[in-house]
């Protein structure tokens, strides 16, 4: 089997989190090729400065549902935080999946002044979606998040596994 996509996302509820994973053959792929969403009933507290404390087990879950080899994650986020290398959750993901798989993060605001993220434009709006990548060149990364299939913003996946975690009913 060929390596797929993932595209991952996590929702917060009252008790639990619903992480959801969207899975394609190609970086233009207009519909997903699988989908996994799986349930978190220990979830961290949110910490400033450490979101990927919460996140990343809830993002690890799901992955672990996926039978698939991977030839890249994307999250809903940043790889990292500024032009140092702060590991943001991306970075924290890349190294939990032993270096070996890509994460491109992708994030909707900017992140600080020294941030590195490349903006990306979409569809016609004037407001860019902010990539970096860890184990792919972010330049890469930026210009297949730009090839992505959806006339919008945010591409056709992405908001695809966006609903996929909010709509579950786990």
């Amino acid at each position: 089997m060929d390596p797929l996509l993932a595209f991952v996302d996590v929702d917060y509820r009252a008790d639990h989190a619903v992480a959801a994973c969207v899975l394609a053959t190609a970086w233009t792929s207009p519909s997903p090729a699988d989908l996994c969403v799986a349930r978190i009933d220990a979830v961290a507290p949110y910490e400033p400065g450490a979101f990927y404390k919460r996140e990343l087990p809830c993002v690890l879950a799901v992955l672990g549902a996926v039978r698939a080899p991977l030839a890249a994650v994307v999250v809903d986020g940043y790889v990292w935080l500024d032009d140092a290398a702060r590991p943001g959750l991306g970075a924290h993901l890349h190294r939990a999946l032993g270096g070996a798989i890509p994460v491109v993060g992708v994030a909707k605001k900017p992140f600080g002044e020294r941030c590195a993220a490349i903006p990306v434009l979409r569809g016609t709006s004037a407001v860019p979606l902010w990539v970096t990548a860890a184990g792919m060149d972010p330049s890469e990364a930026a210009a297949q998040l730009r090839a992505m299939h959806g006339a919008h913003r945010m591409p056709t996946l992405l908001t695809r596994v966006d609903r996929l975690c909010r709509d579950a009913k786990v």
